[in-house]
């Protein structure tokens, strides 16, 4: 009778790092196939014929769908336009990447050694293998059939606390929105954005510069590795300078 198939440490050590990590997230890895979770945190990068983006794609679709349960069972008084503005944020890049940062995502990460290098575009990979993550998930908990139950175990607690957060202070992360309402407010119609790219450097927090006019002067400027990231400085830039201090004391 031939021996039975040895499983080699390595593997079997990396298995186990990626059980640990995923039961801080939450999830009980008991019998679940861990192959697409090992998928998901392979970047692109890394060179290997099995990597993120597929999963990616797929976590686009899965995350928007439990983010739209997740605010139809818990804020069931938004408006569709409040609760698509609200998910917009709980499904962006940024908030993806911060959920990675607290998750501790590099440390389980497979990057290239340009990507692992480039400290500027981190937060693009981790929102990227994050998201992948998410698929991953979905599928490793068995897709159609209890995969997102799983996705919820693990993001309805960040999403009730980024939720409190945004409605306590609705204009946090959208200054765009703030900076048009208090413009139209005052009487001075949509603001203008000039937008230009800089830098051809993916990742690069100053590709792009962006200055906002309001009544054709210019009111604030800003960077970011986006247009949207950009814009988004020079209309929290804008609001600085608009909006009233608060005087000394309480």
């Amino acid at each position: 009778m031939p021996a039975p198939a040895r499983r080699s440490p390595r593997r079997s050590g990396r298995r186990q790092q990626l059980a640990a990590f995923l039961e801080r997230l939450g999830l009980e890895p008991t019998g679940q196939p861990l192959e697409p979770v090992e998928e998901a945190l392979t970047h692109s990068s890394a060179g290997q014929a099995r990597n993120h983006e597929q999963l990616e794609f797929l976590g686009d679709a899965v995350l928007r769908l439990a983010a739209a349960e997740f605010l139809r069972r818990e804020q069931p008084h938004l408006s569709v336009g409040q609760a698509s503005a609200l998910r917009a944020q709980l499904v962006s890049d940024r908030w993806l990447a911060e959920l990675a940062e607290r998750c501790g995502l590099d440390s389980v990460l497979r990057l290239g050694p340009m990507a692992a290098g480039d400290q500027a575009g981190l937060a693009t990979v981790r929102a990227e293998c994050c998201e992948a993550l998410v698929g991953a998930v979905y599928l490793s908990w068995g897709g159609a059939s209890g995969g997102l139950a799983a996705v919820h175990r693990w993001l309805d607690g960040p999403w009730r606390q980024e939720t409190a957060a945004l409605l306590a202070d609705p204009h946090r992360h959208n200054w765009k929105t703030a900076l048009q309402e208090l413009s139209q407010g005052r009487g001075w119609g949509l603001p203008d954005y000039r937008t230009e790219q800089r830098s051809t450097g993916h990742g690069d927090p100053r590709r792009f510069q962006s200055v906002v006019h309001l009544e054709g002067s210019p009111r604030g400027e800003g960077w970011g590795a986006s247009r949207r990231e950009a814009e988004q400085a020079a209309a929290a830039r804008a609001l600085e300078e608009l909006l009233p201090r608060p005087g000394p004391g309480c």
